[in-house]
């Protein structure tokens, strides 16, 4: 966390904030750390699925990381209902990923323009602090699928208007934070 806090002081979370950062960036970890540093206690929305027994392990891994600071709603597609109800000025939010929250949409073939719509309803009325975390996939290569290209176009739609609601906004690459929104 790039700001010292005294004993016992919190760091002050912005309503919503977003971190993005690419894959194994330390995007998850610093939204954490952001979270523990503001807060006794918070609320983690996972919204990955084992599909395969490499993600399985990726869920162990971060379920381990995490301890009894917080309580975890799994939650692969209803995060704006979730907003609702978790999100609380002593209970900050954070929600991990955006990407996959995408991926699970995509591959259920919801209507993705009405689900960011109540996403983006959720964030304007919740309670407390929300932390998104999202993968910043336009950087790479281009998909070689039509599939992979229309997921690459959404998720950088939604990261844009995330970013463009939000109060913060930081970038993670190799564990350290760009603040590019909100300092």
């Amino acid at each position: 966390m790039p700001v010292e806090m005294g004993r016992g002081a919190r760091a002050a979370l912005p309503r919503v904030t977003l971190v993005l950062g690419g894959a194994r960036s330390g995007k998850s970890r610093y939204a954490e750390r952001m979270v523990e540093a503001a807060a006794a206690v918070g609320t983690y929305c996972a919204t990955a699925q084992a599909g395969d027994a490499e993600m399985a392990a990726r869920i162990a891994a971060h379920r381990a990381r995490r301890g009894a600071f917080w309580r975890t709603v799994e939650e692969p597609r209803a995060i704006a209902a979730v907003i609702a109800a978790e999100a609380a000025d002593a209970r900050p939010l954070l929600i991990d990923c955006l990407s996959l929250w995408l991926s699970n949409l995509m591959l259920a073939n919801a209507a993705l323009e009405e689900e960011s719509e109540r996403l983006y309803a959720a964030l304007r009325l919740a309670n407390g602090p929300v932390v998104l975390v999202a993968n910043e996939v336009g950087m790479g290569l281009v998909p070689e699928t039509a599939l992979g290209r229309r997921f690459r176009d959404a998720a950088g739609f939604l990261n844009q208007q995330i970013a463009a609601f939000a109060d913060r906004v930081v970038f993670v690459a190799a564990g350290l934070p760009l603040v590019l929104k909100g300092g």
